[in-house]
């Protein structure tokens, strides 16, 4: 059988499905609300080449990928995302009621990546490729909400694309590193990513 690649998980939440998922999205709520002052500090380090900001990104897509890695079910991502967002925004975000519906939009951007693989496959590429989608989705909403007016080629272009590197190497390939490490302890052992333990 192919990496990571298992038998569609069964459509039921389960409990400790739910808690998990929110147990995630409160502890990266507050990842977030930090990460925020991290964005902040770097925006005058950046002012050579602005669009860079984008490689920030990354961290703030995790969940998006991190929660169906683990849960496989559909609508993790989206769910996580959204709720952690919503923590951020409870914390005292900068951007206030709108990092909710970035958080939602994060995450249906990574949710596509595992619809496209029907929710069997959860090998590197997918776990890339989702967070190359959040990055895409958010910053999507970015260039339509915070910067309709910067130049398409010297700002909103590049802004996404380093964006979607950053989301495809910190969230895709970062969550899936995180569920590798996590295997061996046998937290995820409840849990359809825990099949792997034995392959890896």
């Amino acid at each position: 059988m192919p990496d990571s690649t298992l038998p569609a998980a069964p459509g039921r939440w389960r409990t400790v499905d739910i808690l998990t998922c929110a147990v995630l999205a409160v502890a990266f709520g507050v990842v977030f609300w930090a990460w925020n002052f991290v964005w902040a500090g770097m925006e005058p380090v950046l002012k050579f080449l602005p669009p860079l900001a984008g490689v920030l990104y990354g961290l703030w897509l995790i969940p998006a990928v991190l929660a169906p890695l683990i849960v496989r079910r559909a609508g993790a991502g989206v769910l996580t995302e959204a709720l952690a967002a919503t923590v951020s925004a409870l914390l005292g975000s900068f951007w206030g009621v709108f990092v909710v519906y970035q958080g939602l939009i994060q995450g249906l951007g990574g949710e596509l990546a595992f619809a496209a693989g029907r929710y069997r496959r959860y090998d590197t590429a997918i776990a890339a490729a989702s967070g190359a989608l959040a990055a895409l989705f958010a910053t999507l909403f970015d260039v339509f909400v915070y910067y309709p007016n910067y130049d398409l080629w010297t700002y909103q272009v590049p802004y996404v694309a380093f964006a979607m590197v950053s989301g495809a190497l910190v969230a895709g390939l970062g969550s899936k590193a995180l569920v590798k490490a996590m295997l061996p302890t046998g937290v995820l052992d409840r849990f359809p990513a825990g099949r792997e333990r034995a392959r890896i």
